[in-house]
C-alpha cells in the first residue's frame, strides 16, 4: 500500500514537471520573432524597403522605425500587437494619409515621427489634428502637402475647427407611382401632410407620414378634372384646398373634421379664371388672401380675400396677359407680388395700405419669357430665381431700388427653378425636360450658387420641402415619370 502511494506521488510530480516544461516551451515558441525584412536588437526594430507593416514584433521592442520603406498607406490597427511601443517612426515614406485608428491601443507612445511624408491635410486627416492636441506623445513638425488651403502649413498648428468636413446630399428615399404637376406640404392640427396635383387622373392626392414604417402613405384625395394645382391654406384652424383645373372651372374645398372628408364649398368664377396656372396664398395685416395666375388670353389674374364665410374676388391684376406664375414676397418690409407672363416682362406690384389693394410698381427689365419667379433670402438680402424655358434662367438680388442680375444658369427646357432652405444651407433646384435636374448650393464667399448635385427626375414641375421627425425631405413632382421623394442627409467626411 505504501509503495503504491509513493509511486503515485512520483508520477504526479513528474506529470506536473512535464506540464510546466510544455507550457514554457509553448510560450517560448509563440513569442513573435523579428520580421525577416527588419533588423531587431533587444528593444529596437528597424525595417527598410518593405511594402506593408508586419503584424508582429518581439514583445520587448520599444522603438520601431520604418525607414524609406516606400509604402503609400497603412491599414488601421497595424500596431495593435505592439501596445508597448514608446517610439514610432514612419518618416520618409510615401504616406499621403493615415487611417483613423492607426494608433489604437498604443497608450505607451512617447514620440511619433511622421516627417518626410506627403500628408494631405484634408478631412480624412482631421482626426490626426484632434489626436495631436489630446495625446501625451510628442509629434515632430509636419508640413501639409495639400490641399491648397493648408499647403505648406504645419499640421501641428492646425485646429479641428480649421476643417469644414460637413457636407450633404439628397438621397433617393421613396418613389411614388404616379405623375404630378405640383406639390405642397402643410401642417394641420398636429400633423404634417403633402398634396400632389395629378393632371392625368384629375386628383389631389394627400399623403401623411407613417411614424412606424417611416414612409409617406396615402391619406385622402379630391377627385376633379385636369388638376394643375392643389393649394392648402389654414385659416382659424380650418383647412381649405384651392383646386385649380384647366377644364370645368376651379373650386374651393374644406376639410370636414366630423365627416373626416373634403367637401366642396365654393366655385371660382370661371369668367375670370379660365386657365389657371399657379396659386399663391398669403396674409396681410391678419387678413387671408389667395391669388390665381391665369394664363388664358381672356382671363384675369385675380386676388381673392376671405371674409369669414367664404372667398370673394378682391382685385383683378392682369387682363389678357397670360400670366404663368405669381409670387408673394416682402420687399423692404412691404407686401409685393411678382407676376411672370409669357407676353411681357415680370411685373412687380406693391400693396397699398390706404387702398388695400396692389398697385403696379415696375417691371424687371430685359427679362422676357420668364415662366416663374421664386424668392429666397441670404443674410437678410433678398434674391429671386427666374425660370426660363428658352434661354438662360437668372438669379437676381434686390439692391434697394431694383433687382439686379447676380448669376446666369443655362436652362433649356426648364419650368422650375426652386430655392429651398435647410438650416444654414441654401439650395436652388433647376429642373429640365431635356437633362438632369441641377441642384445648386449657395457659396457665401462667392455670393453665388455652385453646382452641388444632379437628380434624375423626368420633366420636374415643382419641389417642396417638408420636415418630419427631425428629418428633411424634398418632394419632387414629375410630369412624365414617377414622382420622387429625397431625403437630405448630412455627411461628416472626417468619418470616412
Amino acid at each position: 500500500m505504501g509503495y503504491g502511494n509513493k509511486t503515485l506521488k512520483e508520477c504526479t510530480v513528474l506529470l506536473c514537471v512535464a506540464t510546466i516544461l510544455l507550457l514554457a516551451e509553448s510560450r517560448r515558441v509563440k513569442q513573435p520573432r523579428c520580421p525577416a525584412s527588419c533588423t531587431c536588437t533587444k528593444d529596437n526594430a528597424l525595417c527598410e524597403n518593405i511594402r506593408s507593416v508586419p503584424h508582429s514584433f518581439p514583445p520587448d521592442v520599444f522603438s520601431l522605425s520604418f525607414l524609406k520603406s516606400g509604402f503609400t498607406e497603412i491599414t488601421g490597427g497595424s500596431f495593435l500587437h505592439s501596445p508597448a511601443l514608446h517610439l514610432l517612426s514612419l518618416a520618409y515614406n510615401n504616406l499621403g494619409t493615415l487611417p483613423k485608428d492607426v494608433f489604437k491601443g498604443m497608450d505607451a507612445l512617447v514620440k511619433v515621427d511622421l516627417k518626410g511624408n506627403n500628408l494631405e491635410c484634408d478631412c480624412k486627416l482631421k482626426w490626426l489634428v484632434e489626436w495631436i492636441h489630446t495625446t501625451n506623445a510628442m509629434v515632430d513638425q509636419i508640413p501639409c502637402s495639400g490641399p491648397p488651403l493648408f499647403q505648406g502649413k504645419l499640421i501641428n498648428d492646425l485646429v479641428p475647427e480649421s476643417f469644414d468636413c460637413i457636407t450633404a446630399e439628397f438621397a433617393s428615399y421613396q418613389p411614388l407611382m404616379f405623375e404630378s404637376i405640383s406639390v405642397e406640404s402643410f401642417t394641420f392640427g398636429m400633423d404634417t401632410f403633402v398634396v400632389f396635383a395629378q393632371p392625368f387622373t384629375g386628383t389631389c392626392s394627400f399623403l401623411e407620414w407613417d411614424h412606424v414604417e417611416t414612409v409617406f402613405r396615402a391619406y385622402d384625395s379630391i377627385q376633379s378634372t385636369s388638376t394643375v394645382v392643389c393649394k392648402p391654406m389654414v385659416i382659424d384652424n380650418q383647412l381649405f384646398i384651392f383646386v385649380a383645373q384647366l377644364f370645368g372651372g376651379s373650386h374651393i374645398y374644406k376639410r370636414d373634421i366630423s365627416a373626416n372628408k373634403f367637401i366642396k364649398i365654393q366655385d371660382i368664377d370661371i369668367l375670370k379664371i379660365r386657365k389657371p396656372n399657379d396659386i399663391e396664398t398669403f396674409l396681410i395685416d391678419g387678413e387671408s388672401f389667395f391669388v390665381i395666375a391665369d394664363s388664358s388670353k381672356a382671363g384675369s389674374t385675380t386676388v381673392y380675400k376671405w371674409n369669414g364665410y367664404g372667398f370673394y374676388s378682391h382685385q383683378s391684376l392682369h387682363l389678357w396677359y397670360r400670366d404663368t406664375d405669381v409670387e408673394y414676397l416682402e420687399i423692404s418690409g412691404k407686401p409685393h407680388l411678382i407676376l411672370a407672363s409669357s407676353s411681357q416682362r415680370p411685373v412687380v406690384y406693391q400693396w397699398s395700405k390706404s387702398l388695400k389693394q396692389f398697385d403696379r410698381r415696375t417691371d424687371i427689365p430685359e427679362m422676357e419669357d420668364v415662366f416663374a419667379v421664386k424668392h429666397f433670402k441670404v443674410k437678410n438680402e433678398l434674391f429671386i430665381c427666374l425660370t426660363r424655358f428658352i434661354g438662360d434662367s437668372k438669379v437676381m438680388r434686390w439692391d434697394g431700388a431694383m433687382f439686379k442680375e447676380v448669376q446666369t444658369m443655362p436652362s433649356r427646357g426648364s419650368m422650375v427653378f426652386q430655392p429651398v432652405s435647410i438650416g444654414n444651407w441654401q439650395y436652388a433646384i433647376l429642373g429640365s425636360d431635356y437633362s438632369l435636374t441641377q441642384v445648386y448650393q449657395w457659396d457665401l464667399k462667392r455670393g453665388q450658387f455652385v453646382h452641388f448635385q444632379d437628380l434624375n427626375i423626368q420633366a420636374p414641375r415643382a419641389f417642396s420641402l417638408v420636415s418630419i421627425d427631425n428629418r428633411e425631405f424634398l418632394l419632387a413632382s414629375s410630369f412624365r415619370g414617377k414622382t420622387q421623394i429625397y431625403e437630405h442627409l448630412m455627411i461628416d467626411l472626417s468619418n470616412n
